[in-house]
């Protein structure tokens, strides 16, 4: 790494920190059914809610009543979605003109945003309209992020409850998570980027002159649009996706290197916060400190490692003298597919924490990485998105992870496994194994249909390696609900929208529901107290044993896909 990367990387964290803190100690209040300190003019709008909501609201729910309410909210959410989608044309707030989306497309981006990955097979200002882009997309925007924050919530609770059957209410943690949380974050942030450059408007696309016109060529047409209201819940949500093609790393979206940095801080907040939220709704700070630690030294290797083999120089470019025409670009690493404006360094560091963090905005396309350089982000969400991840999801899966851990300790010392005072089970143990397994069948399995099949092979602009790896990251990107791409792979095609579509759907929901499952049974258990042999959670050697297993899972899943995809291209570009 460079010393500018090194210190990137270390203001990045320190800033996250020092905002993190108090949001999770503010997010505590919120998990509860108490006031919100500071946000009493919106406890009416809250009350409101409940009275339209009706008499479900005032009651607590099992696990069971607690993902069935889950379910039908998202399902609902799903086909108002496509719908939306299907009629834009003859909707109000399109300026465009723009037709409504093919089926296919349609279903993929419904169930994309739905399930919190913004996978977008097509191109945003060419595709949706205004009324789509605000109405549908970012709204689930709002409703996906508040999804998986009252998972966490019901987690936690799970955790702190002493023998109940109840993990609290779908309806009010979905309210508070979004009306307290999501939407002052979100108006904040928006208008910090408009401050930044990032545009907000209703106008037609603007046909504006070149300033050095060429031959044929005097004007361009920009896209315009309410970009920085739907950016801000984008990022905070750890949604992706983009209003505009090339996502944040568009002028429009991400104009300045301080927005570019401010972007990076919105996407790891939440999910940073919720584990100071997990530490004080379960009564020990410890324990939030150690699964953020757990995050924290994961995420530092994946940075380190991106950051590292994108300063190196691309052998087939330098052997051309490229290296030497471009030197104060190509010198400095890979420049290929970043925006000069970030460089190696932010554009490294963006990368790690969108795949870290089950994101996927994109500042850089990940497709002219150097095959490590790539290979990183992709581990990365292999890892199951628990490195942060997503706002909710990344910290209940790390829970489960913890949960594997105490339950592999126990094994080795001979002594029934506890995490903070429950007792975990065959059955707890049977749900984390859905959950850890789940999502890597999905990735493999699609993976294997799609470079087998006609249709799948059809999408592939790279033969080899490449290839796989673009099919590779899409299946791992979809599956993890991230929603970043590789780029290279066309996939905007009825096979792949379909077969990316399950993968997000069940990538999402297979793996809520036996957290939830979890959660209930957790729940139903005594509290007990520690014990001269009962296993710390908060030291040094829980973290390394929880970071080795998140670690050893990925290996075990992955890895023979990894050598057929990055390390063999990496072993091909350096064996020229």
């Amino acid at each position: 790494m460079t010393t500018q990367s090194m210190l990137l990387l270390a203001a990045f964290l320190i800033v996250l920190l020092a905002l993190a803190w108090p949001l999770g100690l503010f997010m505590a209040h919120v998990a509860g059914r108490e006031a919100v300190p500071g946000m009493r003019l919106l406890a009416p709008v809250e009350r409101l809610l409940y009275r339209a909501a009706g008499p479900a609201a005032a009651q607590e729910q099992n696990w069971r009543a607690y993902a069935v309410a889950l379910l039908l909210f998202n399902g609902v959410g799903a086909l108002f979605t496509y719908g939306v989608q299907r009629l834009q044309g003859v909707l109000p707030l399109n300026p465009q003109s723009l037709p409504g989306v093919s089926p296919d497309s349609s279903f993929n981006t419904a169930v994309s945003f739905v399930a919190n990955t913004n996978w977008q097979g097509y191109g945003g200002e060419q595709t949706m309209s205004y009324l789509s882009q605000m109405l549908v997309l970012a709204g689930q925007n709002f409703f996906s992020a508040a999804t998986g924050i009252a998972v966490a919530f019901a987690l936690m609770r799970a955790f702190s409850a002493r023998s109940s059957g109840a993990i609290g209410n779908f309806c009010v943690d979905l309210t508070r998570s979004t009306l307290y949380v999501l939407l002052p974050l979100s108006l904040l942030f928006a208008l910090f980027l408009v401050s930044q450059g990032v545009i907000q408007n209703f106008d037609a696309y603007k046909e504006v002159a070149l300033i050095d016109a060429q031959a044929g060529a005097g004007s361009q047409l920009l896209a315009m649009g309410p970009v920085a209201s739907q950016e801000a819940i984008k990022l905070l949500g750890t949604n992706g996706g983009g209003f505009f093609n090339a996502n944040s790393a568009h002028p429009f979206e991400n104009p300045t290197a301080l927005a570019n940095f401010a972007q990076m801080l919105a996407i790891f907040l939440i999910p940073a916060a919720l584990c100071f939220t997990f530490g004080r709704v379960v009564g020990d700070r410890r324990q939030g400190w150690a699964v953020l630690a757990a995050m924290t030294l994961l995420f530092v290797l994946g940075a380190v490692a991106v950051a590292g083999f994108e300063q190196q120089v691309n052998p087939v470019l330098q052997a051309l003298g490229v290296d030497q025409a471009v030197s104060s670009l190509q010198a400095g690493g890979n420049m290929e597919g970043k925006e000069v404006r970030f460089g190696v360094a932010a554009s490294s560091l963006f990368a790690a924490v969108t795949t870290a963090a089950s994101c996927g905005a994109v500042n850089a396309m990940h497709d002219s990485f150097m095959p490590l350089g790539g290979m990183v982000p992709l581990v990365l969400m292999q890892l199951g998105e628990v490195v942060f991840g997503g706002v909710g999801s990344g910290l209940y899966g790390m829970l489960v992870f913890a949960i594997l851990a105490v339950f592999v300790a126990g094994l080795m010392i001979g002594r029934t496994p506890e995490y903070l005072g429950k007792k975990i089970g065959a059955f707890e143990m049977k749900m984390a194994a859905i959950v850890i397994l789940a999502v890597p069948v999905l990735v493999l399995a699609g993976t294997a249909i799609a470079v087998v099949a006609d249709v799948g092979k059809a999408g592939l602009a790279n033969p080899g390696a490449h290839g796989f790896s673009e099919v590779l990251y899409a299946f791992t990107s979809a599956a993890n609900n991230n929603g970043s791409a590789f780029a290279g792979l066309s996939a905007n095609t009825p096979f792949y929208n379909t077969m990316l579509a399950i993968a997000m759907w069940f990538g999402r929901f297979a793996v809520i529901v036996p957290v939830l499952a979890i959660a209930g049974s957790l729940a139903a258990k005594q509290r007990l107290s520690a014990t001269a042999g009962t296993l710390p959670t908060h030291g040094p050697m829980f973290v390394f044993l929880l970071v080795s297993l998140v670690v050893l899972v990925g290996v075990l899943n992955y890895v023979p896909a990894l050598a057929l995809g990055p390390v063999a291209e990496h072993l091909q570009l350096f064996a020229r």
